[in-house]
């Protein structure tokens, strides 16, 4: 379930350089220090990606200086500069599920992912992420998503598709000027008085990429109400006020109510080995269901609805 960590430099992206395949370069600035190369600066700064591949980048042509010329494999160490390079994965799993495209326009495409497909390139994912089968599909390398979702969880995900406006849609997220609401399934309590606005305060976990709730300030608010339940499942509406990593996933574990098939709340399973596909029949029952704004480009009022369900509830 946990991915590997993605260096903090490689998460930069030279925005003027082109796709291949539909994958941008990502940046890494070179520090001060005395390296024989930068091939020996590249190989000691990502230690899980050997000499030999990055020799084969190299020759391929790409890695690249900031004004997109590919580097030679004896280029000398440069610091305060910055270079990129085109991530490259060997056979990736096919993940077997199509994301649906329900709206787009000169800003925005609003699309609609199914489980298990990652939003952005990370760890063991490339091609088979959401944005980059977008950028093929639509042929926009500006693209960029605005928020992102799990990996686990289906449903909407907004992109910027102009980067003069990108900013202003991007504000409605940091100023929480958007209305998100999901719906979960997971386990009935008939001692829990809903609907109920919950807080809890959120922190780091112990494992990567994990999230726990400790004592203290809240700093996450989730409005729960029941959407329907047959005794022992239930379907519920979930509507974040905040937007702490795992937030719903976190809150409704601490609850007694674990969203049913997560992997990660409240017990951490093992992630599948690579090369091995994860069980498609136990989606994490979690989906990014609407997303209502004030477009703040046009001014007109946004709705967006994932046509996607989870499963149904069946007579206890």
């Amino acid at each position: 379930m946990t991915r590997a960590p993605v260096p903090k430099a490689a998460l930069s992206t030279a925005k003027s350089l082109p796709t291949k395949n539909g994958v941008g370069p990502s940046c890494v600035p070179l520090p001060a220090g005395t390296w024989p190369s930068l091939l020996d600066f590249l190989v000691e700064r990502f230690k899980a990606i050997p000499r030999s591949e990055w020799l084969i980048r190299l020759h391929a042509g790409d890695v690249l200086d900031a004004q997109g010329r590919a580097l030679p494999v004896d280029q000398s160490y440069l610091p305060h500069s910055k270079v990129y390079y085109y991530r490259s994965l060997g056979a990736e799993l096919p993940i077997p599920f199509e994301a649906t495209v329900l709206y787009q326009d000169a800003h925005l495409v609003v699309a609609d992912k199914p489980h298990f497909l990652p939003v952005i390139p990370a760890g063991r994912y490339l091609q088979e992420t959401l944005l980059v089968r977008l950028k093929r599909q639509l042929g926009c390398d500006s693209l960029t998503p605005l928020h992102r979702i799990d990996r686990d969880t289906a449903g909407l995900v907004l992109f910027s598709a102009d980067v003069a406006t990108r900013g202003a849609y991007a504000a409605l997220f940091r100023e929480r000027r958007i209305v998100k609401h999901y719906e979960a399934v997971a386990p009935w309590r008939a001692d829990l008085a809903l609907p109920v606005d919950f807080e809890s305060r959120i922190v780091e976990g112990d494992t990567f990429m994990t999230m726990r709730e400790v004592p203290g300030e809240p700093n996450a608010q989730t409005h729960i109400a029941l959407i329907e339940h047959n005794g022992l499942l239930a379907r519920y509406s979930l509507s974040p006020h905040t937007g702490r990593h795992h937030q719903l996933r976190v809150q409704m574990a601490g609850l007694g109510m674990p969203i049913l098939n997560d992997g990660m709340y409240p017990h951490l399973t093992p992630e599948c080995p690579p090369g091995t596909a994860p069980d498609y029949s136990r989606p994490l029952q979690l989906l990014a269901k609407a997303l209502a704004f004030t477009d703040p480009v046009t001014g007109e009022a946004r709705a967006f609805e994932s046509r996607l369900s989870l499963q149904a509830l069946t007579a206890a």
